[in-house]
């Protein structure tokens, strides 16, 4: 039931505040959810180490959590600064993977994990910025054991047990239909699913009806496409779109796959309010490392709002490198001379500056598996200027790199493109070319 709760404000003084209570409405095979009995469609981001403020002043009403506690912030505050500017939190629960060795026949552990979980919930039930619970993280990535299943029904029981105020989920990665007919087969306590799809949420109608999962849902992760599904050079590296590429098709997949499927979806996270490291530091967050914002999030921001942003970016941005005739490459030769070159469409007349950086590759040992931590790599050199769309440079030493270039306007915003390069010793330009084709 909801009811009043105590907290103590900055001050230490004792509050009492009202919790939500949220809930989950089957109204013959159409689902909502309602929030203190108004209607709740989330618009909403993933977002751990993000600007909270400016989710809603951006439109945003919610957002997402991928554990209790971040190592930056604690859940009690997350879920402070998220009451303070009028948002909603699915509280992530970290929920031990088999990839990363947990063993879900080990009764021990399982019920270890399971008492961990309750302590976390007792103290969290309550706060009024609570809108779901999230356990677990694409459990089913590269899993075998079906009993995790098992234990993530578990846990579900035991928060309804104490708290009747707020839905449970899972999140899945991908919609596999097998997978999705296991989950709602062995977690019958679950409130709904989440799934997480980028290139592929094109799939997920069909992989709904194949499952014949009829249920609630909502998409906790989407966003650009994927460094796995995007075409690669000929020596193996994702090739990333362009700010204005990305905007571009979160556009498409939010207006066609998202908001069109009114008796299911009870709204989306988009990934990433804030910057990571996933093979670039550009792929995915809606902002830049330095907090500059991108295309994506004014395209979010028109998405959620319907109004355009009235300072919009540099788009339609593209970039290559060419050699001494002229000609577009991506493999260069050690200590030769190349010139890159930008174009872009801005109908402001305001000055840009232009920040080009030459980054080594990830090691592909140390590449990120499914999200997991991944530390950025070098940078060799860094340039700025002003209303200067080209570049002359030299190539470094043998190896694989990613020449950046950010355009940036006077508003802390930043429209990207990249491009990777391959750099071989001289004389040996047309041996390697020969085979990379081959392979």
């Amino acid at each position: 039931m909801s009811g009043p709760c105590h907290s103590l404000n900055k001050y230490g003084v004792r509050l009492i505040t009202k919790r939500n209570k949220v809930e989950l409405i089957d109204n013959l095979g159409s689902y909502h959810l309602l929030v203190n009995g108004k209607k709740f469609f989330i618009k909403g981001a993933g977002l751990e180490f993000g600007d909270i403020k400016s989710l809603a002043k951006l439109g945003g009403n919610a957002f997402r959590t991928w554990r209790i506690e971040d190592g930056d912030k604690r859940a009690l505050q997350i879920l402070d600064e998220a009451e303070e500017s009028g948002l909603l939190v699915c509280m992530g629960i970290d929920v031990a993977r088999e990839r990363h060795g947990f063993n879900y026949d080990d009764k021990e552990a399982v019920a270890g994990q399971l008492k961990s979980i309750r302590r976390d919930v007792e103290r969290l039930k309550h706060h009024p910025a609570l809108l779901m619970w999230g356990i677990g993280n694409e459990l089913n990535l590269r899993h075998e054991n079906p009993c995790v299943w098992d234990a993530v029904n578990e846990i579900s029981e035991m928060i309804h047990i104490i708290d009747g105020n707020h839905p449970t989920t899972t999140m899945l990665a991908g919609a596999e239909p097998e997978i999705i007919k296991t989950v709602s087969e062995r977690c019958q306590d679950l409130d709904l699913l989440s799934f997480q799809m980028y290139g592929d949420i094109a799939k997920l109608p069909e992989c709904l009806r194949l499952s014949t999962y009829g249920g609630p849902y909502i998409v906790s992760e989407w966003g650009v496409t994927g460094h796995w599904e995007v075409p690669c050079t000929p020596w193996g590296r994702p090739i990333e779109q362009t700010s204005s590429e990305k905007a571009a098709v979160i556009e498409c997949r939010y207006n066609n796959f998202i908001i069109t499927n009114k008796n299911q979806c009870l709204g989306a996270f988009v990934f990433l309010w804030g910057q990571k490291q996933e093979r670039t530091p550009t792929w995915y967050g809606l902002f830049l490392e330095n907090g500059r914002h991108t295309e994506m999030l004014q395209t979010m921001y028109f998405l959620w709002t319907g109004k355009l942003s009235e300072r919009p970016l540099p788009t339609r941005l593209s970039m290559a490198v060419l050699d001494e005739n002229g000609k577009n490459v991506i493999t260069l030769v050690a200590n030769s001379a190349y010139k890159a070159h930008i174009q872009f469409y801005y109908q402001q007349e305001h000055r840009l500056n232009y920040r080009w950086e030459l980054m080594e590759e990830v090691d592909k040992a140390s590449e990120s598996d499914g999200g997991d931590l991944e530390v950025q790599p070098a940078i060799l050199w860094t340039k700025k200027f002003h209303n200067v769309k080209e570049l002359i440079f030299y190539a470094p030493k043998p190896g694989e790199y990613r020449l950046f270039i950010y355009v940036e306007d006077p508003f802390n915003g930043a429209s990207t493109a990249n491009i990777p390069l391959l750099v071989v010793a001289t004389g040996t330009l047309a041996n390697q070319t020969t085979k990379l084709m081959r392979e």
